[in-house]
């Protein structure tokens, strides 16, 4: 009996031994991470807005972690395409994915998506943020966003607006102000691309909604003239332009992009790439880049990035449910 026991005991031992060295090695190889280059998914063509800022931030990124980060641009589905690709990723930390807003209205819009928006990724952190812009052609005789409801009020469905989508947050936003202020503006959608603003240019829209990211080289230029921004109530980052929330409380909407990874990446990692990110985020250079492309600088902890993610899908849930539209 003696015998047995001893023998048992060692067993015991040795598995713990086993256990606890399997441990130190995940944690040791946890440690050393990345010890090789890191691809980062983007869910759009290159040249586009989301692919800017996914190379100002990955440059950034790899000189900090000593690995290149290298922009694999898979786009398509509106970035579902990039963002299965991930999910279907071993969960090692070094498949990123960059994550639009749109992330957010695709879940609203779906009835239904071969991943699970929230569950399937584990949340990195915010990169930045920015408000939607109401622009007009500078020859509109429509002066604001109230002289905008006014003519609207007036006549009915007469008026129109532009975005890139059905079930964007353009659309999605344009639909729930519109309906704070009781009035019929017609949507005319398009599938991304220059279809806005070349039909607003042209005079046949008068209306186009889309990120300041887009609209603020046009600004710049003169070719569009701001109507107003979904921002926090004086919170306009264009001189002269109000916040529909100024007028609407509450109607406040920031477009955003950020970074993820497969579920199921361990901690250690998300929180050193959370942590060098934001590093990233606090160095100048960085900062103007991003302010000079209409947004600004939004560092985060994985879990306000992930409340962010699951509050705008509720929201958006909330704006096509109150607005009758039709999921795809």
């Amino acid at each position: 009996m003696h015998y047995l026991t001893s023998k048992i005991l060692s067993r015991l031992i040795l598995l713990i031994f086993l256990v606890s060295a399997l441990g130190f090695q995940a944690n040791a190889s946890e440690a050393s991470w990345p010890t090789k280059p890191i691809r980062l998914l983007v869910g759009f063509a290159p040249g586009g807005g989301s692919d800017i800022v996914a190379r100002l931030v990955a440059k950034s990124l790899a000189d900090r972690l000593g690995q290149n980060i290298v922009v694999d641009n898979k786009p398509g589905a509106g970035g579902n395409i990039a963002t299965e690709s991930v999910i279907r990723s071993p969960a090692d930390g070094y498949t990123l994915l960059l994550v639009p807003s749109g992330h957010a209205s695709s879940a609203a819009m779906k009835k239904s998506l071969p991943f699970d928006p929230i569950k399937d990724l584990s949340w990195i952190g915010t990169i930045t943020t920015y408000p939607l812009v109401f622009t007009v052609l500078p020859s509109s005789p429509i002066t604001s966003f109230p002289d905008l409801i006014k003519r609207a009020k007036a006549d009915p469905g007469k008026y129109t607006y532009s975005s890139v989508g059905v079930g964007t947050a353009m659309h999605l936003v344009s639909e729930w102000a519109f309906n704070e202020a009781g009035v019929q503006v017609t949507h005319i959608p398009f599938k991304g691309g220059t279809g806005p603003l070349t039909e607003l240019l042209a005079g046949r829209v008068d209306v186009m909604v889309d990120t300041m990211t887009l609209t603020a080289s046009l600004l710049k230029e003169r070719r569009v003239r701001a109507l107003a921004v979904t921002s926090a109530p004086g919170a306009s980052p264009i001189a002269g332009v109000a916040s529909i929330s100024d007028s609407y409380p509450g109607l406040v909407f920031e477009s955003w992009l950020g970074i993820a990874a497969p579920n199921g990446t361990p901690s250690e990692i998300i929180e050193k790439i959370n942590r060098e990110l934001n590093l990233v985020l606090s160095q100048d250079e960085v900062k103007k880049k991003l302010i000079e492309l209409g947004g600004a600088p939004h560092a985060s902890l994985p879990s306000e990035f992930q409340a962010r993610v699951s509050r705008d899908i509720l929201n958006f849930r909330k704006i096509v449910k109150d607005n009758h539209i039709e999921l795809e």
